[in-house]
């Protein structure tokens, strides 16, 4: 009868959900820091007013939201990056991360890019595609893929998803 305790699927199920939770909470908490660098108020940095928002929709904590914005204004050396790549037949993505070491965060995604059989893209040969809106980037020309490239963008997208320093990830695919 091993492994048929109540309390033992309890404390799976929990455990895999707080590591999840707590996933999301580090990606906006360091949204938040690099939004409070260049204005803590969020009544006049719109971005920052966003970014807390966000954060009290996900439930974050409101004392960790204020210790994010008190740590980004003592510590200036998170960095927004902005990474450009080519996924399957060609499509292109744009993934956009939080970081204090740009060259760690930089050999993360390229790992992840050699892995799924991407390749990483020289600043400016993949933002021509696409224009910066308020939720984000998009695609001007939509490009559409095979089934079978579409899964393995959404497997690429999920990996560098899950990298801590990766915020969000956005490509030019059509739905």
């Amino acid at each position: 009868m091993s492994g048929h305790s109540h309390w033992k699927q309890i404390q799976h199920k929990k455990g895999a959900n707080d590591q999840k939770r707590g996933q999301i909470f580090s990606k906006l908490l360091r949204a938040i820091s690099i939004a409070a660098k260049t204005e803590p108020n969020p009544q006049f940095n719109p971005r920052l007013r966003t970014a807390v928002e966000t954060a009290k929709e996900n439930k974050v904590p409101l004392e960790n939201i204020e210790r994010a914005i008190s740590k980004a204004s003592e510590e200036k050396n998170l960095e927004d990056i902005v990474v450009e790549a080519y996924g399957p037949e060609g499509s292109a993505l744009i993934i956009e991360a939080v970081s204090d070491n740009t060259n760690r965060t930089i050999n993360e995604i390229k790992g992840v890019l050699n892995e799924q059989g991407a390749k990483f893209a020289s600043p400016g040969s993949v933002l021509w595609a696409f224009e910066k809106k308020d939720s984000g980037w998009q695609g001007k020309f939509p490009q559409s893929v095979s089934d079978n490239a579409k899964e393995k963008i959404q497997n690429l997208i999920s990996a560098l998803e899950n990298l801590d320093d990766v915020q969000s990830v956005y490509t030019n695919i059509g739905h």
